[in-house]
């Protein structure tokens, strides 16, 4: 199994750390293609490597709902109705959101009373959005623009790695 080395490594700055990360996730994901399989890891991944977080997941859309994939954290919501969220409003977007007070989000879902920031990253195959990267955090504004593009970057990994279903 591959060491994780980028593990909130405090010497690093976001960019690196991030660059750390993925190849840290492409390692884990080399050799398998199985979609469920490398979601469930690169949860494991992401929730054990950034700091600050207590929820990290995946959400995959059946229909018009999402609904809850692997994930590390406290139990979630199963299923999260068209537009409801961070999460829904991710999807209708179809771009990765930041929001760094989520109790200023309007239609926020509370799944975990103790989540304040939240960034949601929208998963698109060719032109289609098959789910959604899920992370909480107890911190306000823990998440930026960095966090985007490098968790962007995470997410590219993983479906080019995998063998996408839907």
């Amino acid at each position: 199994m591959h060491e994780i080395s980028a593990s909130g490594d405090p010497s690093l700055n976001k960019a690196s750390f991030y660059a750390q990360l993925r190849e840290d996730v492409s390692a884990i994901l080399t050799g398998e293609r199985d979609w469920i399989a490398n979601t469930a890891n690169c949860a494991a991944v992401l929730y054990h490597a950034l700091r600050d977080v207590n929820w990290a997941g995946f959400y995959f859309l059946q229909g018009e709902e999402l609904v809850l994939g692997p994930f590390q954290g406290k139990p979630a919501c199963v299923r999260i109705g068209p537009g409801r969220g961070v999460c829904g409003a991710a999807v209708v977007q179809r771009q990765t959101l930041v929001v760094p007070n989520v109790h200023e989000f309007p239609g926020h879902i509370a799944c975990d009373c103790a989540s304040n920031a939240e960034i949601v990253v929208p998963l698109i195959v060719g032109d289609r959005i098959i789910g959604v990267l899920d992370i909480d955090s107890p911190v306000l504004e823990r998440f930026s623009e960095e966090d985007a593009a490098g968790l962007e970057s995470i997410v590219a990994c993983l479906l080019s790695a995998s063998e996408v279903g839907g």
